[in-house]
């Protein structure tokens, strides 16, 4: 508290001027200034909170806001979608709550929707009589060959509908997401992804393989709407068809994560690597590979910084009840 202390009574003061434009500039470089220094303080603030050198709980209200205004910006996907301990910075039993809030609700309704569709056109572009028995094979490259991208241009128009309308209600509306700006990078880069099965045919089977994260999105998004209320998912004591959702959700949801993000999507790389040691890419492969591959690694980059976020936030957890055990031994 005392560099806020410090910061108030060394803000920079603005002097008047003869000239109102000089009054003007140095009004404007004393905010910029001013904005600086307050975002130095409340960083250095931050991390003395994290550890553990200054208590949340003894800070005043506006202080309180305006570190939570900084934790909303440079939120986890973790922190959106758990429980955690703002003090101990410990993952919580359960979701969050939520107030009612129209934009985010219509939002989350939205993409519930809409994901559907994707999701069954995905299913039916693969013959997965093929894909089921390639699992058991260790010869070639499976994706390609349970491909038939029977709708595949009914498939990638509903995708990039989807993704572009998603992307202008969230850059006009951004408070119907928890991080308007991360959605938009990802909304970005996913479009620019998704110009690479469009152009070449034998990266097709790619769009499937990728677009089968939006059923851990599905999953992810009806765990906060089917669960308002923040009931951990293995409480005992909830009624019968509410814990049944619940728990069918939050396991649908893990084993998607694992599945797709930690597994699925890392292979697509070694997919990629057989694809270029194979020697039989045509000039147009070539040319995207390249592209293909950086926006993909971006997308197993993210994909790992959340899992780490999830599995440290759980380590952490285990500890605490671990220390909590101890103590009252």
């Amino acid at each position: 508290m005392d560099e806020l202390t410090d910061y108030s009574q060394s803000a920079p003061t603005i002097t008047s001027t003869s000239s109102g434009t000089q009054r003007q500039d140095s009004n404007h470089n004393n905010t910029k200034s001013s904005k600086k220094q307050r975002n130095i303080i409340m960083n250095s603030l931050r991390k003395r909170v994290n550890a553990g050198k200054v208590s949340y709980s003894s800070m005043d209200e506006q202080t309180k806001q305006e570190m939570r205004i900084m934790r909303r910006k440079n939120r986890h996907l973790v922190e959106q979608h758990y429980k955690i301990d703002q003090e101990n910075h410990v993952l919580l039993p359960g979701v969050p709550t939520y107030d009612e809030d129209l934009a985010r609700d219509f939002h989350d309704f939205f993409n519930l929707i809409c994901l559907v569709p994707i999701i069954a056109l995905n299913v039916l572009n693969w013959d997965w009589d093929k894909l089921f028995q390639s699992i058991h094979s260790k010869e070639g490259i499976p994706f390609i060959h349970c491909w038939t991208g029977e709708y595949f241009y009914l498939f990638f128009y509903v995708t990039l509908a989807y993704f572009i309308v998603d992307l202008i209600w969230v850059t006009v509306i951004p408070r119907a997401v928890k991080s308007p700006s991360t959605i938009i990078q990802h909304h970005i880069a996913t479009i620019l992804y998704l110009i690479i099965p469009f152009h070449v045919q034998s990266f097709r089977f790619l769009m499937g393989v990728c677009m089968s994260v939006e059923m851990n999105t599905w999953f992810l998004i009806a765990r906060r709407v089917f669960n308002k209320q923040g009931f951990p998912p293995w409480t005992i004591d909830l009624p019968y068809l509410f814990s049944v959702r619940v728990k069918l959700i939050s396991i649908c949801f893990y084993i998607t994560w694992i599945s797709i993000r930690c597994v699925l999507y890392p292979y697509v790389l070694v997919v990629f690597y057989k694809m270029v040691q194979s020697g039989n890419l045509r000039e147009n492969e070539r040319m995207f590979m390249p592209v293909g591959t950086c926006l993909h690694s971006v997308f197993c980059v993210l994909n790992v910084r959340w899992t780490i976020d999830l599995i440290n936030s759980k380590i952490r957890q285990w500890k605490t009840k671990t220390n909590d055990i101890a103590s009252g031994l």
